[in-house]
């Protein structure tokens, strides 16, 4: 009883009981199809305030009109695969105010009907008294760049098919070409392999296709080299070598169009004026084809007005997709802990009892979280403060809940970066170790005094004798 009153004194204020008073009175909610959809208006509004269009564009265009004839200002639809986005831009050029809402957020509603006629007016009911809430959309230019970028993600997953499949096919014929070098797609693997494809067979002429960089000895690459020259398994690695070139043409013109793309989006700062300031440790693993004359991290520089790659583990390919996927402003959200939980990195605490039942976070499928992940995982060798808090945590926590806890921290520093313009100075592993061991000194001195006992240092350990 004594832990109930304790734990009660932390509890949140009870929720108001009055009733529920209409926000959007005159809203509209769609009910998505693929064939059709149904939308239900205000029954003040219509005789017949549940309709049913078709999905051709004649169809929204009607739709649209009949909803601004009924005066509707506001429409939800939820985000039913991608039979919404042609609507959504159809209402939005309308100056309607289009909210898209996530189908599981209404599904966790009791008492929803489910059929195509009642959910839309079940959706508009929520809608009128404001229990829904709108997923994130960017700007139409922001969503052009996103589109095109996560076109090119798959694009190099289709690349990355075709390596397996050349590497599958010289196995077969017992050439372990890929346990001597690290890539078969860097250029030592695809000259060897545009060679054998061309006709060429013998080891010693193939191993000459080195480079020097390449640990593996020249004599060792030829034994890898000799195996079994099947025609059919031959025919397969051609097959896979020109459909891998053919995806790395896709990516260089995806690459090509978004450079263009980059350079219409408005610029918060001019880079001849206030160049960013390039860090020792920069380098850019991938960088876009020579051809359109771009720097990636200029560019984004330009657009964002903050140098991201300022920050350890976020490289230009990383802050590439954070512009892309949410553009340079962050006003969408309040603070850093609704964007981290947009994310899907804080965690999600399940309470009963005034027990912690489960702190895990939350599932979200989104490709910014991923790279944040991936970004965090590289950061387990740097030789800086997040590298020291990457190691530390990893030690304490483990690998897994290491890289969501370390991925949170860097999309906090992205977004204080983005909304107010500060820049990223990394003070070093040894500041970071003098204040974490100043943080353990001062709690040990506070469980001390909780003991009624002083901390008295060692003369023999403080003046640095082994």
């Amino acid at each position: 009883m004594k832990r109930a009153k304790g734990h009660a004194r932390h509890q949140a204020p009870p929720l108001d009981t009055e009733a529920l008073q209409l926000i959007e009175p005159e809203a509209a909610a769609i009910d998505v199809g693929s064939r059709s959809h149904w939308v239900a208006v205000n029954p003040e509004r219509d005789a017949e305030p549940v309709r049913e269009f078709g999905s051709f564009t004649a169809d929204l265009n009607r739709l649209a009109d009949w909803l601004v004839a009924c005066g509707v200002k506001s429409v939800v639809m939820e985000s039913t695969g991608v039979y919404w986005m042609a609507l959504f831009e159809v209402l939005e050029s309308r100056g309607l105010q289009v909210r898209l809402v996530d189908a599981q957020t209404a599904r966790q509603l009791p008492g929803r009907p489910k059929s195509d006629v009642r959910d839309c007016q079940w959706l508009r009911r929520l809608h009128t008294y404001g229990l829904l809430r709108g997923c994130f959309r960017p700007p139409a230019q922001i969503c052009r760049l996103r589109t095109y970028l996560r076109s090119r993600g798959r694009m190099v997953e289709s690349a990355a098919q075709q390596i397996l499949r050349m590497q599958k096919a010289l196995t077969q014929m017992n050439v372990h070409l890929h346990h001597v070098i690290s890539d078969l797609s860097g250029q030592t693997g695809m000259a060897i392999v545009e060679a054998i494809v061309a006709g060429e067979r013998d080891p010693k002429k193939l191993a000459q296709y080195r480079n020097v960089r390449i640990a593996a000895s020249q004599a060792t690459i030829e034994k890898s080299l000799e195996g079994h020259w099947q025609p059919e398994l031959l025919f397969d690695l051609q097959i896979a070598l020109k459909t891998y070139q053919f995806f790395c043409q896709q990516v260089t013109a995806y690459d090509e169009q978004i450079a263009q793309e980059l350079q219409q989006v408005p610029s918060k700062v001019d880079p001849e004026k206030e160049p960013a300031v390039k860090r020792k440790s920069y380098r850019l693993r991938r960088p876009l084809p020579p051809g359109n004359g771009l720097d990636l991290r200029t560019e984004l520089y330009r657009v964002s007005g903050v140098d991201l790659t300022q920050i350890d583990g976020i490289s230009a390919l990383t802050a590439q997709k954070v512009i892309c996927e949410i553009g340079p402003d962050v006003s969408a959200w309040a603070d850093e802990k609704k964007f981290c939980s947009w994310l899907g990195l804080s965690p999600n605490h399940h309470i009963s009892g005034g027990k912690v039942l489960k702190r895990r976070s939350r599932k979200v499928v989104n490709p910014l979280s991923v790279a944040l992940r991936l970004a965090a995982r590289s950061l387990r060798t740097s030789q800086s403060a997040l590298g020291a808090n990457c190691r530390r945590l990893i030690a304490k926590l483990g690998m897994p809940k290491a890289i969501t806890a370390v991925a949170r921290k860097l999309a906090v520093l992205i977004y204080r970066m983005l909304k107010f313009g500060s820049a990223y100075l990394d003070k070093g592993v040894a500041y970071y170790e003098q204040k974490y061991q100043q943080g353990k000194l001062e709690y040990l001195k506070r469980q001390a005094a909780k003991l009624g006992l002083t901390l008295q240092p060692n003369p023999v350990v403080a003046a640095g004798v082994p």
